[in-house]
This record gives C-alpha cells, sequence and structure tokens, in this order.
C-alpha cells in the first residue's frame, strides 16, 4: 500500500476518491431504475433479462459521467501536494464534489419527467431552444407545481446523496518521509490519468473510439431502450461539439442514388399557376388521437374524442388516416411544414448546419408576388421560431409583441389561442392577396390551462390536456367563423397539422412507434368538393410540395416530401427516434440503424408493433431499406454539401420526389 500512501486503507485519500466515485455511480444506477419507473408506460414488456442488460450497459456510460463531471475534483485530489490534506483543503473539494455531482443527478432526475416530451434522453440542444424565452421564471415556477414529485424525488436523492458523501473520511499524509510521499504520488498521476482516458472513451484499446450516444444501441433490445442505457449528463456532454450529421455513400454514384430518390422536384405540370391564398395552421401538441375522425375504425372501447369542430372541418377535406409528423418537438416541426426539411438526431434549426440556405414555402411563393407572414402568440423569439421565420424568407413576423395586450397574456406561453386567432383572422383582411401566412397556436401546452371564462365551459377528459384541446378547437371553429366573412376565404387553400403529438397517451394503441408520431394533417378548400379521406401516408414534409403543386408551381425546387395531388408518386414517410430511422411505405414500418434493419412490422394490421416481420419479408425490407438509404443520403450529404437549393450544384435524373 506504499503507493497508495497510506498505512490504514480506510482514509486513504486515493481509497477515498475511489469510494466517492463509487457512490455516484450507485445513484446513477439509482436514477436509471427511477428513469423507468417515471416512464413506465413508454417500456411495455420489460422482462428482467433484458433489463440487466440495461443496467449493466449503462454503467460504462454512468463511468463516462461521472469521470467528466469530477475531473476537476479528481485532479486536485491525485496532485503531489501535502497541502491537499489541509482541512480547509479537504473542505473544500468536499463541497465541489457535491456542488457538482448534485448538478449532475439534478440533470438526471429532470429527465424522469421531460422525457414523455421528447421521447429522448436530453442533450445540448436543450439549451439553444429555449435561450429566447422571457418567461423562464413563470415556466420553471408552472413545471415545479406540475411535477411537485419530481422535485420531491430529487431532495430526497440529494438527501441520502449527502448523508452518504459525507461517511466517507480522508486522513494524511500517511506517508511521512517526504521523498516517498511525492514520488508515490508522481508515479501514481500517469496511472490514474490513463485509467481516467480509458474510462470516459470506454474502452483502453487505440481502435476504440469514445463511446458516443449511438454506442448505447448495443445494450437496447428494442430502440427505446437507448435512453434507459444512457444517462442524462454524457447525453449532455456527447451532443455539446457533436457534428451529428456526416456524409454517407450507400450508393457510389449520383445516377444510382437518383434512380431511388431525390428530393428534386421538376414539375411537368402545364396548368396556369393558381394565385390563391395559403393559411397553413399548426396545432401546438394535437395528437391524432384526440381527433374523433381518425378513430372511427380504430376498435377502441369507449373512445370520445375532443375536437368536434375539425371532426366536421377533415369530413370536406382531403384528409389522410396515416399522418405523421417528422419529429417530437416544436422546433422539429418548423422547417418540416415551411421547407420540406425534416429533423434527424438535432433539429435542423439548431444543428451546425442551421445556416444553409433552402427553399421554403415563403421564399418560394414570394417570387410569385405572394406577401408571407408567420404568426405566434407567444414572446416574439420563443422556441426559435422568429429566426426561422426570418431564415425562411417570411416578409412578417406576428407575435406577443405585435399583438400589444398583455391582459391577453396566459402568463406562461403566450396569448390565448381565441384571442390570437381572431387577431390573426383580422389581420389577414389587411393584406393584399395572394399572401401565405402560417399561425402556431400554444394554449393546448402545459400547465394545460383555461382562460377564467372558459373553465366552466370545457371539461375535458382523463387528461389535463383535453380540456385545452377543446378550447383550442373551439378557437379554431371562431376563427374560420370570422374568417368565413371574410373577401379573400373562399380563395384560400387551408392547411391543418401539428407539430408533435403530445407525450400524454390515453388510448394505449398510440402507444406506439406509430402513434408517437401520428397527428392530424388535412387539406380544406372552401366550397370544394374534396370530402375525401385517404388510406395513404402523409407527412409534415409532404405539406410544401403539395400547396405547390395545387398551386401549379412551374419551377424545380428541393423537397424532401412529395406532392400529395400526385398519385403518380409512392406515399411514404420518414421520421427519427432513439438512433433510428423509420420509414412507413405501403403497409409497412421499416427501423434501421444507420448500417442494418433490425425491424420491420405491419403498422396497418399490427397498430402496437408486436410482431417483428424482419426474417418473414427478406423481400420488402429489401426494397425499403434500399429507399431509406437513399432517403438519408439525399438528406445527409446535401445537408454537408449545403446544397438544398436550386443555387446548389444538381445532378442525376429529374424525378420527382421519387
Amino acid at each position: 500500500m506504499h503507493l497508495l500512501e497510506g498505512i490504514s486503507l480506510r482514509k486513504n485519500i486515493y481509497w477515498g476518491l475511489i469510494k466517492r466515485l463509487m457512490v455516484v455511480m450507485v445513484f446513477y444506477t439509482i436514477c436509471r431504475i427511477s428513469f423507468y419507473f417515471f416512464n413506465l408506460s413508454f417500456f411495455p414488456d420489460m422482462t428482467w433479462d433484458r433489463m440487466s442488460t440495461i443496467l449493466l450497459g449503462g454503467l460504462k456510460f454512468d463511468l463516462a459521467a461521472v469521470l467528466y463531471l469530477n475531473s476537476l475534483f479528481i485532479l486536485l485530489t491525485i496532485l503531489p501536494l501535502a497541502i491537499k490534506f489541509h482541512p480547509t483543503y479537504q473542505k473544500i473539494l468536499h463541497y465541489i464534489f457535491l456542488i457538482t455531482n448534485g448538478i449532475g443527478l439534478a440533470i438526471n432526475i429532470a429527465d424522469n419527467v421531460y422525457y414523455r416530451y421528447t421521447l429522448r434522453r436530453t442533450t445540448i440542444t436543450v439549451f439553444s431552444q429555449f435561450e429566447n424565452e422571457h418567461n423562464f421564471g413563470a415556466l420553471f415556477f408552472s413545471f415545479l407545481v406540475d411535477y411537485w414529485y419530481g422535485f420531491a424525488f430529487f431532495f430526497l436523492i440529494l438527501y441520502l446523496f449527502i448523508k452518504v458523501s459525507n461517511r466517507i473520511k480522508v486522513a494524511g499524509p500517511q506517508l511521512k518521509n517526504k521523498w516517498t510521499f511525492y514520488g508515490s504520488a508522481v508515479l501514481l498521476m500517469p496511472a490514474i490519468i490513463y485509467l481516467f482516458v480509458g474510462g470516459v472513451r470506454g474502452g483502453f484499446r487505440h481502435s476504440t473510439r469514445p463511446i458516443t450516444i449511438s454506442n448505447a444501441a448495443e445494450y437496447a433490445t428494442i430502440p427505446k431502450d437507448i435512453n434507459l442505457v444512457l444517462n442524462t449528463p454524457f447525453a449532455l456532454m456527447r451532443t455539446a461539439k457533436a457534428n451529428v450529421i456526416e456524409r454517407v455513400d450507400y450508393f457510389k454514384s449520383e445516377e444510382a442514388l437518383s434512380e431511388v430518390y431525390t428530393p428534386l422536384h421538376v414539375p411537368s405540370d402545364t396548368a396556369a399557376f393558381k394565385y390563391e391564398n395559403v393559411v397553413i395552421i399548426i396545432l401546438e401538441s394535437f395528437s391524432k388521437e384526440f381527433v374523433g375522425a381518425y378513430n372511427k375504425n380504430m376498435g377502441i372501447k369507449n373512445y370520445k374524442g375532443y375536437s368536434p369542430y375539425l371532426d366536421s372541418l377533415i369530413g370536406k377535406s382531403k384528409a389522410f388516416q396515416y399522418s405523421l409528423s417528422n419529429g417530437r418537438k416544436s422546433i422539429d416541426a418548423m422547417p418540416s411544414v415551411i421547407s420540406s426539411i425534416p429533423s434527424i438526431e438535432v433539429p435542423y434549426v439548431l444543428s451546425h448546419y442551421s445556416g444553409n440556405k433552402v427553399n421554403s414555402l415563403a421564399s418560394l411563393l414570394k417570387e410569385k408576388g405572394y406577401y408571407t407572414s408567420f404568426f405566434h402568440g407567444a414572446p416574439n423569439g420563443s422556441m426559435g421560431l422568429q429566426a426561422f421565420a426570418k431564415m425562411a424568407g417570411f416578409d412578417d413576423y406576428y407575435g406577443m409583441t405585435e399583438y400589444n395586450n398583455d391582459d391577453d397574456f396566459d402568463g406562461i406561453w403566450g396569448i390565448w389561442d381565441e384571442k390570437f386567432l381572431q387577431y390573426f383572422a383580422n389581420t389577414l383582411n389587411t393584406f393584399k392577396p395572394p399572401f401565405l401566412s402560417t399561425l402556431f397556436t400554444v394554449t393546448s401546452h402545459p400547465p394545460h390551462i383555461l382562460p377564467d371564462e372558459y373553465k366552466n365551459t370545457f371539461k375535458g377528459g382523463p387528461l389535463p390536456i383535453h380540456k385545452t384541446i377543446e378550447y383550442t378547437d373551439y378557437s379554431i371553429k371562431q376563427f374560420m367563423k370570422t374568417a368565413s366573412k371574410m373577401p379573400w376565404y373562399k380563395n384560400t387553400l387551408f392547411v391543418f397539422t401539428a407539430d408533435h403529438p403530445t407525450a400524454a397517451i390515453h388510448y394505449q394503441v398510440y402507444n406506439s412507434d406509430l402513434g408517437y408520431y401520428s397527428i392530424p394533417l388535412f387539406f380544406y378548400q372552401p366550397g370544394s368538393d374534396w370530402s375525401s379521406f385517404s388510406d395513404d401516408i402523409v407527412q409534415q414534409i409532404d405539406i410544401m410540395p403539395s400547396v405547390l403543386g395545387y398551386l401549379h408551381y412551374d419551377k424545380p425546387y428541393i423537397a424532401y416530401g412529395r406532392n400529395i395531388f400526385d398519385p403518380t408518386v409512392e406515399s411514404f414517410a420518414f421520421n427519427y427516434a432513439d438512433n433510428v430511422y423509420q420509414a412507413f411505405i405501403g403497409n409497412y414500418l421499416l427501423q434501421f440503424d444507420g448500417k442494418k434493419s433490425i425491424a420491420l412490422y405491419d403498422f396497418r394490421n399490427d397498430k402496437r408493433l408486436k410482431s417483428n416481420l424482419l426474417d418473414e419479408k427478406p423481400e420488402v425490407v429489401n426494397r425499403m431499406e434500399r429507399k431509406l438509404k437513399a432517403f438519408i443520403q439525399q438528406y445527409n450529404n446535401r445537408m454537408v454539401d449545403d446544397n438544398l437549393t436550386m443555387e446548389g450544384p444538381q445532378s442525376g435524373p429529374n424525378r420527382v420526389g421519387k
């Protein structure tokens, strides 16, 4: 024990370091178990074998996170200086340990609650997402009230952590000979540093690359298990400087790639351009399970919907049974809806490539003489939507500042939907047609409060969000009632969709990788004879090319979706979850990890995705994997090359979103 500076192992400073780090590791495992129980419904059919694999694999990621967070503490502990045994030095060291790891535990436990909103571990993008929020205090207080049990659990864990940590005592120096003391301390430093580097990298072999979020898949039986394997501090640190989008080369030639799939749209329509207005309404957190029109044939016992007006409107619209979001966050929706750019791992607006030049409905229709505007009732700058609206080329942004009446502020998120939608209608009436305008609602968002005058009107249902869904549905009804009296109304294409489904699930048929992305999406044109409910697949990135197709836009452009008004193009949908790419084509959902297909489901007949058909239908897997690879390559390489508009280099056959 000479090299460990002590005769008494119990109070040896190096043994104390090991014990402290082991204590943190134990509490990280407790956090992982609590994460599972807080989100039990998202991890069904858990088995002990599956959980044991998760717990053992998680230790690797916990060790990396613990070593990163405690790097200063470790350095100050192993310095070959006698002063490190001074009571004041030890007290400072102890507080560094408690504060650093207290923050780590807080971050970990926060995801116990926040996970249900994103269905992934929180990454560094969360700071960019909320950096423009001016009402953070109100938001924090609201979350404190709504999720008091999460805070209570954290303080219990913190109390136990401090109590256990306080029991670890250090004494010394135990080697009285200064040459032996300094010599052993100096010799131990490179050994400890070597162990530290191996721990944070996830291995000691020269060929071992530092472990990243994707390595968690090694211990995941199903993709969602990745979030149990990981811990939040690790996810934050590993994405701090991550360049998550890299070039891929599934297809060696541009011709072969474009033959399978290309986002290059070259319209062949010779009809004259229609100068109709376009109004897009993005509904906050509207899950498909809330909308009765989509659930008539779902076989849900005692089903109840909460959007009677949207139900009636869908009956007169071009709607789709399988309509999906391309992401799980509000900031995922904006590029998808406005620019036909999906979200892969990091929302486009928060990625390294957010400065790329992109097409958008605003920029393309402005070339046709349209006036373009974006409305969001939240404080200006909230969620980064104003910044993206500007980047996308909208002429004007209308937020809480332009509304200019804080009496209608809900105190947390923004102006009440009914008030802001009436403002929207009346402001549209001041625009000279043709115009494109997009509105993003706010009220159907936690903490799900209603204006005082409606607290006894909308009773909702089992979930808190149900009453705000009823209120927003009523607000849309009042907006359409007002708009219908205005001269521009009959010459307007309305598009309704949601940013993403809510995390709250009542009917378990939606508790799947299909349900997590199922949203309303339909097109309404006053006086049209559409009244069609298609069995096709439609997604948010289809909105831009569909609007352009409806208007007979005649110039080439880049869009990752398809024109739903063109029946010759195969319908499909794409999204990304838990480091897994998902493609919906025909009857099937394919899940692909970037290297190989890992699951195939008949999502139309197996809505809970229980039966993996991967080995039973190799021809389906091969065809879908080929198209998905082409989609990924077109996305990644064009993103890296800043080739998202017709100004970039184009090559390959002129296919129309094949």
